[in-house]
């Protein structure tokens, strides 16, 4: 077959035209694809920002739940609490005197009491201990020093307390098991007793 000028120009012409067309056919296809990808990014950039911000919602709100619901309890015994203390016949149960006293549990460990049932003059403090036992339930052991009118050293009372916290956290209960010692640190008396507890704030 021959081909003549004119052909040949017509043909060369097609295949400038087809570069022409690939090139814009190319072009478009990175427009479409960069396009896509733009679009891809965009969305997965607010579906972080979306799951970021619930984050933020739901920790900011158990945190105010946990405030306005758990202030007290997530405290358990920490803190200063007023109590009503009624010495009890061990063997009957049966109330014999109730009196009130302030006690606090320091962060640590450590136990001050003070109380209306002893004169100031002739008891010391009570300082002592406390732990967590499980629960909402503690130990707790306070000493204090009994002296004589005179102003003779002659006994150690000592106190210790199961308690129960309460479930808010505002509240407890208590048996309380009284031991006396001599000066030689000799058992004497026992007694016993239970008080109510209110926090202190």
């Amino acid at each position: 077959m021959v081909i003549n000028a004119g052909q040949c120009h017509y043909a060369a012409g097609d295949r400038r035209s087809g570069g022409t067309t690939s090139a814009t056919f190319e072009t478009r296809r990175r427009n479409r694809l960069t396009s896509r990808n733009l679009n891809r990014f965009t969305a997965s950039g607010r579906a972080a920002a979306w799951v970021l911000a619930g984050m933020l919602l739901l920790g900011s709100g158990l945190s105010a739940r946990a405030q306005s619901e758990g202030h007290n309890s997530q405290r358990g015994l920490e803190g200063a609490w007023r109590l009503q203390l009624t010495v009890r016949d061990c063997n009957t149960g049966q109330a014999l005197r109730t009196f009130p006293a302030v006690f606090t549990f320091a962060k640590g460990g450590t136990a001050t009491v003070i109380t209306a049932g002893q004169l100031p003059s002739l008891a010391t403090t009570g300082l002592g201990a406390w732990r967590h036992a499980q629960g909402h339930n503690y130990s707790a052991v306070t000493d204090a020093f009994v002296f004589s009118p005179a102003g003779v050293w002659i006994q150690t009372h000592r106190l210790t307390r199961a308690i129960e916290v309460s479930i808010d956290g505002d509240a407890f209960t208590d048996t309380v098991a009284l031991e006396i010692f001599d000066t030689n640190g000799d058992l004497i008396v026992t007694g016993c007793a239970t008080s109510v507890a209110s926090r202190l704030e």
